[in-house]
């Protein structure tokens, strides 16, 4: 323990872990790229976000907000996932054309958050778990001041869209760089467009959806699924449950870090193909139980995380080298 984290020195299982299962199922390597259907995906949920806050131009607050609740979280962390696809550049080859697609998905969500993600995503990948590099890990002050209190739990969720933008602080890593600047200066635009449009009403309902599918709600849980340790001496669990078919399999959460390289469309392939690596993992089924678990275990805290130290030379350079990329 250090600070409260269980601390290993052991490096992250996934790279060995991916590279065992292609030796032992070659014809998985066929799903080693792009899916260009994303784009498709990326166009119709953003138009059909539009679209909704467009009818809610002139609803009332009340309705925006169960609206922006009961649909658009969902919409918009589905915006998220292919966001996500798209720092892997995996809708098409090229990487431009992806930081292209990333941006057009925050026009559906209000927010310009996806050049920034990809930054610090990748860092999470390669720095899995550092505490200096890894901004999906909790600030030390932040896991003393949540706790185990299902209060302080619940507030934490809620505020969560907010801790995720400070996070990053934490990261030796330029905030600012060309496409963050054209990432921020689009999103401008579109709300802006959207303000011209929708109104005020239709504007608050992309941005309520983007801080709903972020924090308190049920595909909230998944922040607290992929890492958080639910069984002894394990990095990270995936979820199998019916959610995944609107949140573009997001819930296939080791066989993402095990092969970066497939698309959200094959991850359900990866574990059918290659059973015996992920049927003795620790799975979830629920979000739901996620989040009731996470609530009312006091020893399960923003602690409950593995975290290790590695050689800073050598390391740095290669997370920098795929954060650029």
């Amino acid at each position: 323990m250090q600070n409260g984290f269980t601390l290993t020195s052991e490096p992250s299982s996934h790279s060995e872990r991916g590279r065992q299962i292609l030796r032992a199922h070659p014809g998985i390597r066929r799903y080693c790229k792009p899916y260009l259907p994303s784009a498709l995906c990326v166009a119709g949920v953003v138009a059909l976000q539009v679209s909704v806050a467009w009818v809610l131009r002139d609803a009332s607050w009340w309705l925006v907000v169960l609206a922006a609740y009961l649909f658009g979280a969902f919409a918009s962390h589905s915006l998220f996932v292919l966001i996500h696809d798209a720092g892997h550049n995996l809708i098409v080859k090229r990487s431009t054309p992806n930081r292209v697609f990333g941006i057009l998905c925050n026009v559906g969500q209000g927010v310009p958050t996806a050049m920034s993600f990809r930054t610090f995503h990748h860092l999470h990948h390669s720095r899995l778990d550092e505490y200096d590099w890894d901004a999906d890990l909790a600030f030390r002050w932040e896991a003393d001041l949540v706790g185990g209190s299902p209060i302080r739990k619940a507030l934490w969720l809620l505020a969560f869209p907010i801790i995720e933008m400070i996070r990053p602080l934490r990261v030796e890593r330029s905030f600012v760089d060309p496409w963050i600047l054209v990432n921020v200066a689009a999103i401008a635009i579109t709300d802006a467009l959207v303000f011209y449009w929708c109104g005020f009403a239709g504007l608050a309902y992309l941005v309520l959806s983007t801080f709903f599918g972020v924090g308190f709600h049920v595909v909230g849980a998944r922040w607290i699924q992929e890492h958080y340790t639910f069984f002894a001496g394990q990095e990270t669990y995936s979820y199998y449950g019916p959610l995944n078919r609107i949140a573009f399999n997001i819930g296939y959460h080791n066989e993402h870090h095990d092969l970066v390289r497939v698309p959200w469309v094959h991850l359900p392939k990866v574990k059918a193909l290659a059973p015996e690596f992920y049927d003795d993992l620790y799975a979830h089924r629920s979000w739901l139980r996620v989040l009731q678990r996470f609530f009312f275990d006091r020893d399960l805290t923003l602690y409950s995380r593995i975290t290790r130290e590695r050689p800073v030379r050598g390391a740095v350079a290669r997370a920098r080298a795929v954060g650029a990329a």
